[in-house]
């Protein structure tokens, strides 16, 4: 079991990594801004150092780290209690929790120095600012209203895409950004909100309440969206003060017990297998049992008031030690990193020009002649990691491809096992009545695209981990080509310099590779990504976040309707003809499936056809991205090297350079960006301790 804490020492950790992230993030402004100083004076020294690349990139992670936070995407099913729960954490009752917002309204809740709500729309329509009072009255339905349209596969508001609110809260204010999710649900367009914020949260909490202990829907929920997917998952089971209060006497402590026994053996027969990480098993560290109403009674009093008792003070401590602990520390790792290779880069690039400012032109233009066969040598190095990237992505997009018609075929051979678990009950009358006829149709409409989904999700598993696999393979690869880029550059500056370089004895592997391969790696993605994504795996980009989710690249929707429509007739026409008697229940859901799947069939070849160019297309793309970004790295080292000769040759031609002035305008801005870079350093390691 994790240590305990309370909201007001969790609050002092976070505002510590929110100080460290903002002292981190001015040390790479002050990098930016020596590195383009002293470039602009270089112009009229002895030449630029061609630092662009070194610019743009500590740019970027200062933005990044400026403005990035730890969000949090809150999941859980209706009356689980998870506004109670989200009020609770944030210390005031400002999300409505006596009735829920649509399942088609997503909600974003971050800081802002003025309480206001912002509605976003589809279609460009400009967004409508409201307050948080109008907010609660236009876009909140009572929770059986709420119900029926997602049965009739309807949306209160088709129009709306995602909400912010803004709140000054300390929380808040701190770097914490929270999702409240549309709920579970098994629509596509709602699905895919949910889970594109999935691939750009930190932690998942999914709420789930004691007195329903994981429903079919959540367990369904958790199987096809969460498992084997590499998720911090975070499951708070609210409402554990009732258990209680449901038995018959209430002041029994046996009874309690058995009762608690009972339903922590639920949760962890369910659960378990969704809290293990690299082997290990963290269950403790994982589930809560908690009380947010009470919690959120004693936070409306005295935002620091003790939670004790409620179960928050177990989960704080958990979450406090995943998020500063955990991701604030690789966050700042890969400032680290970061730091390094541009220090290392400004003071091999400073090494090699001294040694050149005293030689003439002539001497120059020889030693530059010397090392275009090097030159040649990294461009060779660049075609053969482009020529790997680009077979192993056409082998996993046609594999992948592939893969998924095969799947989508195989499906009759399944249909009638799996679809079962799926298909609403048949009552007497349903197809008597048209008005229940049609309520059955839409019911039995959800319950086929809950399958489609979820089989689909089940092969986009298998499909991730394939990519996963190839850019793990992909990283290993830069590595090596990057070890081989070191030892041309190594000779490069050996050959103009007229001094042989030794080997350090660097103590970080990344210390020692090439900007690009680091990139390549994924040991500085800082540089480009957002600092609110999930970790990268093997590469320096998300490639998750091109691809988004395989059923929604596959267009799902317009499958599902399209097969769905053509079916709905003959299963309608098989069900009026059985007259679905009171004794013929059992018999109409074997003929539901029986032509459900006749029909079917008949359509798998064509939705597979269809799919495999969109599917080859995306994942592609992915390797693509993955080529563009790494090329133009390679290609903008390559050429900063010989622009930083061509650039002291022009000088060289045009004027006598001041050696002396000029030796301590590059000491200088060596020692400046090693300061920085130190000062990164000191932060990072601080950081290890305050947090550790």
């Amino acid at each position: 079991m994790g240590y305990k804490m309370e909201t007001k020492s969790f609050l002092t950790n976070l505002e510590r990594v929110a100080e460290v992230r903002a002292d981190v993030a001015n040390a790479f402004s002050k990098i930016a801004d020596i590195l383009k100083q002293a470039e602009t004076a270089g112009a009229n020294k002895s030449g630029q150092l061609g630092l662009d690349r070194e610019i743009e990139d500590t740019q970027k992670a200062s933005q990044n780290l400026r403005h990035g936070v730890f969000r949090l995407l809150v999941l859980g099913d209706m009356k689980r209690g998870k506004s109670t729960f989200l009020n609770a954490l944030i210390g005031e009752n400002i999300l409505p929790s006596d009735v829920n917002p649509c399942t088609a309204l997503l909600t974003v809740l971050r800081y802002g120095p003025e309480k206001k709500v912002t509605v976003y729309f589809k279609d460009g329509k400009s967004p409508q600012t409201l307050d948080f009072k109008s907010f609660k009255q236009n876009y909140t339905i009572p929770p059986s209203e709420a119900k029926q349209l997602e049965q009739n596969q309807q949306q209160a508001f088709p129009d709306v895409d995602y909400a912010v609110l803004e709140y000054p809260l300390s929380l808040l204010q701190k770097g914490v950004e929270i999702v409240d999710s549309p709920g579970l649900n098994d629509t596509e367009s709602r699905n895919e909100l949910s889970l594109g914020y999935i691939n750009n949260c930190h932690a998942i909490l999914f709420v789930m309440r004691a007195s329903q202990p994981c429903t079919l829907g959540e367990r369904r929920y958790l199987e096809n969206y969460i498992k084997g997917r590499g998720l911090s998952v975070f499951f708070l089971i609210n409402a554990w003060d009732q258990v209680r209060e449901s038995l018959i006497d209430p002041d029994d402590e046996e009874e309690l017990h058995d009762s608690e026994t009972r339903l922590r053996q639920v949760f962890k027969a369910n659960l378990a297998e969704y809290c293990v990480v690299d082997g290990h098993d963290i269950y403790e560290e994982r589930v809560f049992e908690i009380s947010a109403i009470q919690a959120l009674r004693r936070r409306i009093k005295d935002a620091v008031a003790s939670l004790e008792g409620t179960g928050f003070p177990n989960f704080l401590g958990a979450l406090n030690t995943f998020l500063t602990q955990e991701r604030a520390v690789s966050e700042l790792r890969q400032a680290r990193t970061l730091a390094r290779q541009t220090s290392t880069r400004v003071r091999e690039a400073i090494a090699r020009r001294i040694p050149l400012l005293d030689g003439d032109v002539n001497e120059l233009k020889q030693r530059i002649s010397s090392v275009e066969p090097e030159f040649k040598a990294l461009t060779n190095i660049r075609d053969r990691f482009k020529d790997e990237i680009k077979q192993v992505r056409d082998s996993k997009a046609r594999a992948i491809a592939d893969s998924f018609r095969t799947y989508v075929l195989n499906l009759g051979n399944t249909f009638e096992s799996d679809f079962l678990t799926y298909q609403p009950d048949i009552k007497f009358g349903d197809f008597i009545d048209k008005g229940k006829r049609e309520n059955f149709e839409a019911r039995f409409r959800q319950a086929f695209e809950q399958y489609i989904n979820d089989k689909l999700s089940a092969w986009s598993l298998t499909a991730e981990q394939e990519m996963n696999a190839a850019f793990i393979q992909l990283a290993q690869s830069a590595s090596k080509y990057g070890s081989d880029y070191t030892k041309v550059t190594t000779k490069i500056t050996e050959k103009l310099t007229g001094q042989k370089i030794h080997a350090g004895s660097n103590s970080l592997p990344e210390d020692s590779s090439p900007a690009w391969a680091n990139w390549a790696m994924g040991l500085v993605s800082l540089a480009t990504g957002n600092l609110a994504g999930a970790a990268l795996m093997g590469a320096g980009f998300d490639w998750k976040n091109i691809l988004l989710n395989m059923v929604t690249v596959i267009g799902i929707s317009a499958a599902v309707s399209t097969v769905f429509g053509i079916i709905l007739g003959p299963i309608t026409l098989a069900l009026v003809g059985l007259g679905v008697g009171l004794f013929q229940a059992d018999r109409a859901r074997l003929e539901v499936v029986k032509v459900t799947k006749k029909e079917l069939v008949k359509y798998l070849p064509q939705v597979a056809d269809q799919q495999w160019q969109p599917i080859h297309d995306a994942v592609k793309e992915c390797f693509d991205a993955y080529d563009r970004e790494v090329t133009q790295r390679i290609d903008d080292d390559i050429k900063s090297r010989q622009a930083e000769l061509d650039n002291l040759l022009a000088q060289k031609e045009s004027h006598e350079i001041n050696r002396v002035s000029e030796l301590e305008r590059l000491r200088k801005l060596e020692a400046d960006v090693s300061l920085e870079a130190r000062n990164i350093e000191t932060e990072y390691q601080d950081l290890l301790i305050a947090v550790g």
